[in-house]
């Protein structure tokens, strides 16, 4: 799992165990959802404070 945080357009680097973190949780949160296709392929998620 491949995951990329940019805020205001920047690249944050992450390493490999927050990537886990970030992806496992986003991927859950989205795969309990109803319709959600249990085989997606990407997820995007967008925060605008």
């Amino acid at each position: 799992m491949k995951v990329e945080l940019n805020v205001d357009g920047e690249n944050i680097e992450i390493n490999d165990f927050v990537q886990k973190i970030l992806g496992k949780t986003a991927a859950a949160s989205a795969e309990s959802l109803h319709g959600v296709d249990p085989t997606w392929k990407e997820i995007d998620i967008h925060i605008k404070k």
